[in-house]
């Protein structure tokens, strides 16, 4: 059943829900150890007994969990995550946004289009996530400066 189970990824600092399968089961003595599926193979090893037990695990910035337990958690996550990212944009209220130019590699002044800052974003995201060499606190800073920028420029996505 697990091999071709769905489960959800949830990565609250991105709001990003997909579903995954398992990939590698791998057996220890402490209870069965498994990875994602590609595109997901990054995720693990975890607990694959305690993901069916629980129904949910944390795995960096991810929440792999059952299709269940994400009907049950969802509301909750995504307040949470909403949260935190708001937490983040008021550490940096009152900017005039040069903080957040920076972290995207634009221009220090004038007028920006949402398409700059997201051109611009998916070019810093290559190597500021953490599948990519990057980490968490990195690739949220970047998502905090596009965010405040494209509210600056008038962009609500």
């Amino acid at each position: 059943m697990t091999d071709t189970a769905q489960w959800v990824v949830w990565n609250g600092s991105l709001g990003v829900v997909d579903l995954a399968t398992i990939g590698r089961i791998e057996p220890s003595d402490d209870g069965r150890h498994a990875c994602l599926a590609p595109p997901y193979d990054v995720v693990g090893p975890f607990s694959l007994d305690a993901l069916e037990t629980d129904g949910r695990i944390a795995f960096g910035a991810c929440v792999v969990m059952s299709r269940q337990r994400w009907r049950q958690d969802q509301v909750g996550l995504r307040i949470e995550a909403q949260k935190a990212r708001r937490a983040l944009l008021q550490r940096s209220a009152g900017d005039d946004g040069s903080q957040f130019r920076e972290a995207l590699a634009l221009p220090s002044d004038g007028a920006l289009t949402p398409s700059e800052i997201k051109a611009a974003f998916r070019q810093k995201a290559k190597t500021a996530h953490p599948d990519a060499g990057g980490s968490d606190a990195l690739y949220q800073s970047i998502t905090v400066a596009r965010d405040a920028l494209l509210a600056l420029f008038g962009d609500t996505r």
